[in-house]
């Protein structure tokens, strides 16, 4: 009985439709939602009803994605980064969902907080512990609390 505990897989996954090639690991609770191909889900990760996940994307560990996020393809979530959908949460009574987008090829470095209704443009990064409460523009790096542009990238400065 012992030895069962130990191996026991605890997860959650209802209603998802995954991609081929995509790879779920354990304790996961994806409800509803769409996850594409050839991507890699890590332990811990949270994905509520609708959310929809690109092809070739990378969520890594303890990241909690809410309704209303859409994460095109190619896009990196590093771990602990939170997004959230109501600017304005309550335990009851009326809520707004605001819905957020990462584009393609976009970058969230770990432990950053993205508030609802913003756009993280493609190829842009996001900076490890930033809060994003304005859209990123394309091709952009952004870091802080508030997330401010830090440089383009591909455009040298100097």
């Amino acid at each position: 009985m012992q030895n069962q505990r130990k191996n026991r897989r605890y997860a959650l996954i209802n209603g998802v439709h995954i991609g081929e090639g995509t790879r779920v690991f354990d304790q996961v609770n994806l409800f509803r939602c769409k996850v594409g191909r050839n991507s890699k889900v890590d332990s811990f990760v949270y994905i509520e009803e609708g959310v929809v996940i690109g092809d070739n994307c990378k969520i890594r560990p303890f990241v909690f994605i809410p309704t209303g996020v859409t994460i095109e393809d190619n896009v990196f979530i590093g771990p602990n980064v939170t997004f959230t959908n109501d600017k304005h949460p309550r335990a009851q009574g009326e809520w707004k969902l605001l819905p957020t987008t990462v584009k393609k090829g976009a970058s969230i470095g770990a432990n950053s907080v993205i508030v609802p209704g913003v756009t993280i443009g493609e190829e842009a990064m996001v900076g490890a512990g930033s809060v994003v409460t304005k859209d990123v523009p394309n091709k952009t790096l952004v870091a802080g609390n508030p997330a401010r542009v830090i440089r383009r990238i591909g455009i040298d400065f100097r």
